[in-house]
């Protein structure tokens, strides 16, 4: 479908220009936005009549968007979520929860000005474009975390995957009676029985020892009294 550009569209032209886009772009995107015109005849004398309004209005947006950008980018909004040991999220971040975000912090954004290719799905420090206008481009850092405590971690550009690993690790590596019995006084028995069992090994380890000392001594005086028999008188 060939349209009229009403505003300066990335990888697509500037306002006025005339270019050809799929149906469906178009449809569902462009014209629904008021972001382009139909390439007609009607159109094109339309937009020449108005083109002196649009280009005001396009310049003066330009600049309050130029003021805000000012104040919100590079600037760091946090999103808490809850997500498992690996640091993968209990769901996902996506442009209506980073729109949300950023206004509360005090730009109003609106969900389809977020650049996100895909939804954030760990946690951490995430980079995300935001278009608040057609020719001003801003980043900023969207801060994941569980916690504040956390979040503030991670401003600081301390990596929490060190302690989610070691917690990994640690849970892996001790395995204690409360987790295999549910009942607080089977879990205080069952340690008690594992205690007595290593005290018994332990006793039995001994006497066993002591026992085969005592063999190795009764050998040795049999072999020394055999030999003295053995010797001619």
């Amino acid at each position: 479908m060939d349209i009229i550009l009403l505003e300066r569209i990335a990888k697509l032209g500037q306002m006025g220009d005339v270019v050809k886009v799929k149906d469906g772009f178009a449809r569902n995107y462009l014209l629904p936005q008021g972001k382009a015109l139909r390439a007609n005849a009607a159109n094109k004398q339309l937009f020449e009549a108005q083109k002196a309004q649009l280009e005001a209005r396009n310049l003066e947006e330009k600049k309050e968007a130029e003021g805000v950008s000012d104040k919100v980018d590079g600037q760091t909004f946090i999103i808490i979520r809850q997500a498992g040991d690996s640091g993968q999220l209990y769901g996902s971040v996506s442009t209506r929860d980073i729109s949300e975000a950023v206004t509360a912090g005090g730009c109003s954004v609106e969900r389809r000005q977020v650049m996100l290719d895909r939804p954030i799905k760990e946690l951490g420090l995430h980079t995300v474009q935001i278009n608040l206008h057609p020719e001003v481009e801003v980043n900023v850092i969207i801060n994941v975390a569980r916690t504040e405590e956390e979040a503030e971690r991670q401003a600081r550009g301390e990596s929490i995957r060190d302690d989610l690993d070691d917690d990994n690790a640690e849970n892996e590596d001790q395995i204690s009676a409360e987790d295999i019995f549910e009942d607080e006084e089977a879990a205080k028995s069952a340690q008690e029985q594992l205690a007595d069992e290593n005290d018994e090994g332990a006793d039995n380890s001994s006497d066993s020892t002591a026992s085969a000392s005592s063999e190795n001594q009764s050998e040795t005086v049999s072999e020394e009294t055999n030999a003295d028999s053995d010797k001619p008188a």
